[in-house]
């Protein structure tokens, strides 16, 4: 049974565009903080990916939690969906890189993907710019009220969550807004919520809820088919010098995303929908390499002589119409992150 009685504090982290927002190193940075006592997955399956660096190195992740990295309780939650095959080789990837697996625990209430699922996936709904990785099979069979549970499978049991939450704990979304399956631009979305409160599914109530941490990029991308990336983009010359100095390539699918202007307008509403209060924009260093300063604001593309104009634009506009936003950060590194207490 779900127990609170000794949870003190939740805190979000949650991407604010389509994926790919730098939400990994957030957490990662967070949870070195020694803050928190317990990282929450919430939704979704091994179709994220999430690029962290440490000590100069880098690892990559796609459904365990990034508490694994300080030994910290790493909860996938009760809306994500697992599959054996693909849990078994990021354990063994993260033991060959000495991290120690003992603090990952699985809800008894997830959902398992089974190869079927995959099968499935692979045949129809790749063409909507499915990974293939099942989910959405997956999440059709949980809802149709027919799926398999983790606690019924005997390959999970030693990895079993008791449900109980305590102390600080640190909230981890996968993918995007835009990509949620209510808000996102249907049917070119994820399977599940990737809005802050179907962090909620762990079990606690939201006015427990302190700090979201909202993350897009300084930049726009997409990896998979959306028709709010038109194909045009991919000839545009300066998007395309900004994709290939941000080395655009999704970490689960290893497909080239679409680069487009930040979209100010979607990102104020993203901002508002989610409640985020404390924003921190990734990528900075990568215009600033390549000296292109433009987005879009208004419908209308609007550009910068110097990044540091562009950066004043934003926290204005930001600051006007994002009620609820108390800090803005700019981040120009993969790894180090100054987030204030």
């Amino acid at each position: 049974m779900n127990s609170i009685q000794e949870l003190k504090q939740v805190d979000i982290c949650c991407g604010l565009a389509w994926g790919d927002e730098a939400k990994g190193k957030i957490v990662s940075q967070l949870a070195k903080s020694g803050k928190y006592d317990m990282i929450c997955r919430w939704g979704g399956g091994n179709n994220a990916g999430h690029t962290i660096y440490i000590d100069g190195n880098k690892y990559k992740t796609h459904l365990i939690p990034g508490g694994v990295f300080y030994n910290i309780p790493s909860i996938i939650g009760p809306d994500c969906v697992v599959n054996q095959k693909g849990f078994i080789e990021e354990i063994n990837y993260l033991k060959e890189c000495g991290f120690n697996t003992d603090c990952i625990k699985i809800s008894p209430r997830a959902h398992v993907i089974s190869d079927t699922h995959i099968e499935e996936d692979i045949k129809l709904y790749r063409k909507q710019g499915s990974t293939a990785k099942g989910i959405a099979p997956c999440y059709r069979d949980k809802y149709a009220r027919f799926g398999t549970l983790v606690k019924d499978v005997d390959f999970f049991k030693p990895y079993l969550w008791d449900e109980k939450l305590y102390g600080t704990i640190l909230c981890e979304g996968a993918q995007g807004v835009w990509l949620d399956i209510t808000q996102g631009n249907y049917p070119y979305t994820t399977s599940s919520t990737t809005l802050p409160y179907g962090a909620c599914s762990l079990g606690f109530p939201p006015q427990l809820i302190n700090t979201i941490y909202g993350a897009p990029k300084i930049y726009d991308t997409r990896a998979g088919n959306d028709t709010d990336f038109p194909p045009e983009l991919h000839d545009d010359n300066e998007l395309t010098i900004i994709g290939k100095a941000g080395h655009e390539i999704g970490t689960t699918t290893g497909r080239t995303r679409t680069v487009n202007w930040l979209n100010m307008d979607k990102l104020i509403k993203s901002i508002n929908m989610t409640g985020s209060t404390n924003i921190i924009i990734s990528k900075v260093d990568i215009l600033r390499e390549v000296n292109l300063f433009k987005l879009i604001h208004n419908k209308c593309i609007v550009p910068f002589d110097t990044l540091t104009d562009m950066t004043n634009y934003i926290t204005s506009i930001l600051q006007q119409n994002c009620k609820f936003v108390k800090q803005i950060i700019f981040s120009d590194s993969p790894e180090h992150l100054d987030i204030p207490n």
